[in-house]
């Protein structure tokens, strides 16, 4: 997608091939920086602090991440220890363990000296498939979305957090559709949630829909309801972190809200994602770790100052306590339809059965009921 008119994509290698080159987007929408990952150290904490995020964005970063570790000690050890690392680092998001053990099972067999430069090049792989998933979820959400065209004004699409192309490595998810209706010329205009705490949608979604030149309004996070009672929403599609393979969706905190709105007010509600995201391991969405994050992401807030320059500042009473759960599950029930790189399906295991056959079979004989 598009910085300043220049395509970029979130992630990629260095030109000599040395470093892990990212966004690093703690500094967006005021600062466009880039970092370089160097190390197994490195790549943990640009999942931990959020350097990168979004669930496929993740996940390659991980895949990268397991290379660089295996650079710096490339025996059986050192692999474990780098896949260790990286599922640590943040526990809710699916994509990142996959990625990672992806990874380590195509090396596993090779000679250590043979794994470094095999685990770059499957990476690659991970992040061109991502690529491929996101154009693929864009054009069948964008053959919904010309199914809910409405005369006369544009298409109205509520999205919560950042699910576009800064969270993945390219197109993204819950965005691919809005920009693959740009591309076939449809009017379409994005209610963006701020996301509070850290405030992904009025600082990410805004800016990356800014950079390609697609009309969006910020709202606050408690908004989505009354629009949806106003008649000013045709549709809400968000990301996921996490699918059960019976069709509970994890997502950022604030999704189920407004799903229970949508659902309230018959407004359609999609949720995005690639394979990567769907945990066949687990039944339900009830058993899902719910990660909770530092405190202080309540308390503060950063943003620029009257020099320009960025500032954190305190919103919250001194020796308040906070409660900072980043993600809620969104049961099946309330749910429209999963938009994959598959096709557009019931959110369900037979709907995840129709998509995924193989992995639903395997599924089915791994947990027998």
């Amino acid at each position: 997608m598009n910085v300043d008119g220049q395509p970029y994509r979130t992630i990629w290698l260095s030109d000599d091939g040395a470093a892990v080159c990212v966004i690093d987007q703690r500094r967006l929408p005021h600062q466009f920086v880039t970092a370089q990952l160097r190390t197994l150290d490195d790549a943990v904490m640009a999942i931990d602090d959020m350097t990168v995020r979004g669930a496929p964005l993740i996940g390659a970063t991980a895949a990268f991440g397991v290379a660089l570790g295996l650079r710096a000690d490339p025996s059986d050890a050192g692999l474990a220890r780098a896949v260790t690392r990286l599922i640590g680092s943040r526990p809710t998001a699916v994509n990142l363990a996959w990625a990672a053990r992806e990874v380590a099972a195509a090396v596993q067999p090779l000679p250590p000296a043979e794994r470094f430069a095999a685990a770059i090049r499957d990476a690659q792989r991970i992040c061109e498939d991502d690529v491929e998933s996101g154009l693929r979820i864009g054009e069948h959400g964008a053959d919904l979305l010309a199914g809910l065209k409405v005369a006369n004004r544009p298409l109205q699409v509520l999205t919560h957090c950042n699910a576009g192309w800064l969270a993945a490595v390219d197109w993204g998810t819950a965005l691919a559709p809005v920009y693959q209706a740009q591309r076939r010329g449809m009017a379409v205009h994005v209610w963006v949630d701020e996301t509070r705490p850290r405030n992904q949608g009025a600082s990410l979604t805004a800016w990356e829909l800014g950079q390609q030149g697609i009309a969006h309004t910020v709202i606050a996070d408690n908004t989505g309801g009354h629009l949806m009672r106003q008649g000013l929403v045709d549709v809400c599609i968000v990301g996921a972190d996490r699918v059960a393979a019976n069709g509970d969706v994890c997502n950022k905190i604030g999704t189920y809200l407004k799903a229970l709105a949508a659902f309230d007010n018959d407004v359609p509600f999609y949720a995005a994602l690639p394979h990567s995201t769907i945990d066949w391991n687990l039944p339900s969405g009830d058993t899902i770790r719910i990660e909770e994050r530092d405190p202080e992401e309540i308390h503060t807030i950063v943003g620029l100052d009257r020099n320009g320059a960025l500032s954190r500042v305190r919103l919250t009473p001194v020796g308040s306590a906070a409660a900072n759960y980043a993600f809620d599950v969104t049961p099946a029930r309330l749910i429209s339809g999963l938009i994959t790189e598959r096709g557009v399906g019931v959110a369900s295991p037979q709907g995840l059965a129709t998509l995924y056959p193989a992995q639903a079979r395997a599924h089915q004989q791994a947990h027998p009921q």
